[in-house]
Parts: structure tokens; sequence; C-alpha cells
């Protein structure tokens, strides 16, 4: 009897270690609730489109929680949930939620801008349930966090193919298909942050920008990328919107393009230069397994040491797909020095220094204001970076060189 004794405490000592939170106190360990284990933790996801995409923004973030929990151990055959093309209307979300709290799920992902809300309430709802937002600015001090990236800089780096692609096709016009522009700084700093790219690379530059005024519309995502080729004689088109439909079109017009959230380069193979991508499993893994060692979400945020998640480049949390053999001489070369000045905090997108990339990827930097389209000064030549949470939040501008179309 002793020794089965002595066993149980032994028992009861290690689930109390592996608890969220422990501070060495006795007290502590004993009350703290054991971390579930790997193979009985579950994850659920709400997606704006389908799960079976096979290229654009829920691929992309179904690709990154996919290979994260695949990074952790976890089968996502079975132990990820998933109810997908949800609109952003918020009774759906919740009934989505529903769904996935039914199914046992220990966290939530949701994937777009327009489930904030209901985001917010289903964690008051289900304290015992960890939600993270995509794109969101929301939080709690408990189990409700949210998570974007610096994807202006992966865009600056694709404006700086299609800058240089421009000029070797003698075509200064740009296309632009974005699902918004002013509207959020989302869409504007990334049409922003690709725009100055571009003309890095090429000063006379012009991106024109076509407003879908929805993040997916595959018809129209087509149609304006034909039209921005054929009316604004446009040779190079990029885009903010969730297909590869762009890229398509564009090839189809003999024109060149840089895709968005994946590697879109089977879909256009002679026309795509490269995407600005997202490498969602290296925050999905880092959520996943929080949630997992605290044990309990209420101490989620805690965990994670802040109610928002926010890497770039130097995070590896964003960047480009591999440059294909359609990109300019001297594209390799100019991407990886900007890349460099990016990650080591040398230089970043929106400060008073402008870069000047020669056709043979040589990078120059220059005091210069940053500008807006209508001839206001946003940075003073020489300052520094528009701060974060202007572009995560208020950016509503455009830089110069970028009309509406």
């Amino acid at each position: 009897m002793k020794k089965i004794l002595a066993l149980v405490l032994a028992l009861v000592m290690l689930l109390s270690l592996a608890a969220c939170g422990n501070s060495g106190n006795p007290a502590e360990q004993s009350a703290a609730p054991a971390a579930p284990a790997a193979n009985d933790f579950k994850v659920g996801a709400i997606y704006i489109n389908s799960k079976s995409d096979t290229a654009g923004y829920t691929f992309a973030h179904h690709n990154g929680i996919t290979t994260a929990m695949k990074e952790l151990g976890m089968d996502p055959e079975t132990q990820l949930v998933v109810v997908d093309e949800v609109p952003e209307d918020k009774e759906q979300v919740l009934a989505a939620v529903d769904t996935l709290v039914g199914e046992g799920a220990n966290i939530i992902f949701g994937i777009s801008f327009g489930y904030i809300d209901a985001m917010e309430e289903a964690a008051a709802e289900y304290p015992d349930v960890v939600f993270s937002h995509a794109t969101g600015y929301k939080c709690n001090s408990t189990n409700f966090n949210n998570y974007f990236g610096r994807a202006y800089q992966a865009r600056y780096l694709a404006g700086v193919a299609a800058g240089l692609k421009s000029l070797e096709i003698g075509n200064n016009n740009i296309g632009y298909v974005a699902a918004y522009d002013v509207e959020y700084a989302e869409t504007a700093s990334g049409i922003n942050g690709f725009a100055l790219g571009a003309m890095a690379a090429n000063p006379d530059a012009k991106i024109f920008v076509k407003k879908l005024g929805a993040w997916a519309d595959e018809v129209n995502e087509s149609a304006f990328a034909t039209e921005l080729i054929e009316s604004y004689g446009c040779g190079i088109i990029t885009q903010h919107c969730d297909s590869a439909q762009p890229q398509i079109a564009a090839e189809k017009a003999g024109a060149f393009s840089c895709g968005y959230n994946s590697d879109m380069t089977a879909d256009a193979p002679k026309a795509h230069l490269t995407a600005a991508v997202w490498h969602w499993n290296v925050y999905y893994r880092t959520a996943i397994k929080a949630a997992m060692d605290c044990g309990t979400a209420d101490k989620f945020v805690e965990t994670m040491g802040t109610g928002a998640y926010y890497g770039g480049l130097a995070e590896g949390f964003v960047g480009i797909s591999p440059l294909t053999e359609n990109c300019a001489a001297g594209t390799k070369e100019a991407v990886d020095a900007v890349t460099e000045l990016i990650v080591s905090g040398q230089w970043d997108v929106f400060t008073g220094t402008k870069l000047h990339i020669a056709a043979d990827g040589t990078v120059t930097q220059e005091a210069a204001p940053l500008m807006d389209n209508q001839g206001n000064e946003i940075v003073a030549a020489g300052g520094p970076s528009v701060e974060d949470g202007v572009i995560t939040g208020s950016m509503n501008y455009l830089v110069a060189g970028v009309e509406a179309a």
C-alpha cells in the first residue's frame, strides 16, 4: 500500500510541474491544472473560403495550421476541426464556434477580419476555450488574442521584382487588384509597401489600383485584372484578393504578375514573378504550443506574452515565394540586399529614407520625405518609420505614385 501511495503522489507532482504558470511555489503547483497531452488536444478553425482551395488566402492559413500541427507531433486528420466558407456574418460565425466547441476544440482560429466581433463575444461565452483572430485588433487579458504580420515588408520585396521587370519590358504601368484601399490599414499598407518597392527600382512606375470592395470575388478579380491591362496599359499585375484569378488573367493577356498569400507560379507559370507570402505555421506553432502548455484557456494571453502577435521578415513570418525565371536580371541581388537591411533593423519601408535599386541589383539610400498622393508629407526626410499602430490600425492614405483606376 505504501508503494502504491508513493506512486500516486509522484504522478500528482509530475502533473503539477507540467502546469502553466508554474512559479516554484508548492501550493501553486498542487492547485495548477495539468496541460493536455498533444494527442488529446483539438484545434478548431473558421475559414472564409474552402479548406480545399489550392492557392490564396484560406489555402495559406490551412497549410500553416496543418504544417504547425505536424511539427508538434499532432495529426490534422483527427485533431483539426474546420468549418469553412463562413461569411463575415456575426451569427454565422457564432454558429461555427458552437460547432467547434461541440467537437471539443481547445483553441479556435478565425482567419477573416470580419469575424472580430463574433470572436470577442465567443471568448467571453466560452472562457475554457482559446480564441485567436487573424488580422484584427481586439483581445482580452485571458483567452482571446489577435495575430498579423508585417506583410508590407514582403510587399516591398515583390514590388522590387515588379519594378525591375517593368524596366526590362519598357512599361511603367503596374496594375493592382485590391480588396479595399484606404478603408483598411491592412490594404493601404500593402498597396503602399508594394508601390514603394516598385518605385525604388523604377522611379517612373505608376501603380493603378482597382478596388473590389470584397476580400474575395473571383469573377471580378479576373475582370479587373483584364481591365487594368487593356484600359490602363499595365504590363504587370499584382493583387490583394483571395484567389489566383488576377495571375491567370495576366498570363492570358501576355502580361507579368506578382501573387499574394501563397506561391502562385503553378497557376500562371509564364507570368508569375514572385508572391508576397505568409508562413502562417510560424504563428500557429507558437499559439498551439502555448495553448497546450498552459493547460487552461485563462492563461493563454499571459503565456503568449501579449494580446497581439506582429511578426515580419525577421521572424520568418512573411516573405516572398521563390523568384521565377520570368524575373529581370539583378532581381535576386536586389531582393537579398533589401531583405538584409530590413532583417538587420537598419531600415524599414515607411521611413524618411528612400532606397534606389539599380538594374544590377545594387541598393543605395537617400534621405527623402515619404509623401502621400495628395501631396502631404507623412515622414520628413531622414525621419523614423511610421509607427506600428498606424500601419496596423489607422493608415488611411496612399503614397505618391499610386492612382485609383
